[in-house]
């Protein structure tokens, strides 16, 4: 969430800049401004009502020890005045409060400079590329070399819960076991400390981290405990730090966790939904730092060569693209995305979001540090990454490693299975 101060030192430049989502926020931010100006003054009135009941209350026993009684009357007469339009002030005040803060939860995130315009996908800018794509004699999507193979029931998926929520079975269940845990063992090289979070958030926590409202939709609901089913780890694990006041030398903080992720994915239809392209429950590893303002991109750059590396140890081609404003989520400032191709549906299949949120989220989880030596405090910033998604990935690994001798697992996950070719 955006602070009041971003919103109120230059309305009409943040107008500008927001601009680039390829969206007019103008009415919003001039209503939060209004709202805070009606507060600000509701707050004043309602200080000095207070002030002044305060002192009538205190010179009520005097003037009745002064024998004063009819002034005494009066003075009670005007206190109790003062206490109903404290009352009045109070509830207008509370609203006036909600309702900036509903206006404040609207707002996106200010998008970093070298976010480029543009309206969708296909205005994402590419970084840059590595790896070969491979050149297969035969093309062969993932979901046949899933049944060909017996490593994933899509079918009893569906039987059991519904479409989106896959059954691994045999080696595709070690694949997935083999990939967790090479992630999990190069975030640990990483200097990433590994938490096992809660599956299920509540509000408080959601809102933290942007979620909700913006996202509520998407989310599987625990309705009658009012609890939520993590769409990622970035939620649970970032919220270890709400409420949270650092020291300067705790930066960076660096944590890593393995999750199921469950997200409703509701308007997905068509082709790009098949198989493992789009799921309501998969699993992910998530890198999350905590970092000082002055450094944050500059770790958002490190988490993006570190991502970068998940992938070349993969042997995976892949590109980085730079979002563009249309496509920036709700809560980044700046985002890249990961994508590797897909040798049998002969597109990119996206694998990792990296992105820096700035002060957004932390205002909300209301996380800041403090300086030595100072009194106030500043708001840290919060970075997060896919590093990396399972579904896709098992769908390029897959895809581009299949040969007629079956499918060749990369050397990296070969310690962590006792096979190197599934056939």
């Amino acid at each position: 969430m955006l602070t009041l101060n971003q919103i109120k030192n230059n309305p009409e430049e943040l107008i500008k800049k927001l601009s680039v989502r390829n969206k007019d926020f103008s009415e919003l931010i001039h209503k939060a401004v209004e709202t805070d100006n009606n507060r600000k003054e509701l707050q004043s009135s309602l200080d000095a009502t207070l002030e002044k009941s305060n002192k009538i209350a205190k010179s009520i026993g005097q003037l009745f020890k002064e024998g004063k009684q009819a002034e005494a009357g009066e003075a009670k007469k005007e206190a109790a005045e003062l206490k109903e339009k404290a009352k009045e002030l109070t509830v207008k005040l509370n609203t006036a409060k909600t309702e900036l803060s509903a206006i404040l939860s609207e707002i996106p995130n200010m998008p970093h400079p070298s976010v480029p315009a543009g309206k969708t996908d296909a205005d994402n800018v590419e970084i840059r590329s590595g790896g070969t794509v491979p050149k297969l004699n035969k093309k062969v999507p993932h979901w046949d070399l899933a049944d060909t193979y017996d490593l994933i029931d899509f079918e009893l998926g569906n039987k059991i819960t519904g479409a989106g929520f896959p059954v691994y079975k045999g080696k595709g269940a070690k694949l997935q076991r083999a990939l967790i845990a090479f992630f999990l063992e190069e975030a640990d090289k990483a200097g990433f400390t590994e938490i096992m979070p809660p599956l299920v958030v509540n509000e408080a926590s959601g809102f933290g981290t942007g979620q909700l409202p913006d996202k509520e939709g998407q989310m599987y609901q625990v309705t009658e405990d009012k609890l939520f089913l993590i769409p990622t780890a970035e939620v649970p694990v970032t919220n270890l730090y709400r409420n949270v006041i650092l020291k300067e030398d705790d930066f960076p903080i660096k944590m890593t966790a393995y999750s199921s992720c469950f997200r409703r994915e509701a308007g997905s239809y068509g082709k790009d939904v098949r198989g493992l392209n789009r799921l309501h429950q998969f699993d992910k590893v998530e890198i999350v730092q905590i970092q000082h303002p002055d450094k944050s991109y500059e770790t958002l750059d490190e988490m993006v060569a570190y991502v970068e590396s998940l992938v070349q140890k993969l042997e995976l081609p892949y590109r980085i693209v730079r979002l563009c404003g249309g496509d920036l989520g709700f809560t980044s400032a700046l985002t890249y995305d990961f994508e590797v191709y897909s040798a049998g549906q002969d597109k990119w299949l996206e694998v990792s979001s990296v992105s820096n949120f700035e002060t957004f989220q932390a205002n909300r989880l209301k996380l800041r540090f403090k300086k030595e030596g100072e009194k106030q405090t500043q708001l840290a910033h919060t970075l997060n990454g896919s590093a990396l998604a399972l579904p896709r990935i098992v769908a390029a690994l897959l895809e581009n490693n299949y040969t007629e001798a079956g499918i060749k697992i990369p050397k990296v996950l070969q310690k962590f299975i006792n096979f190197d070719y599934i056939n």
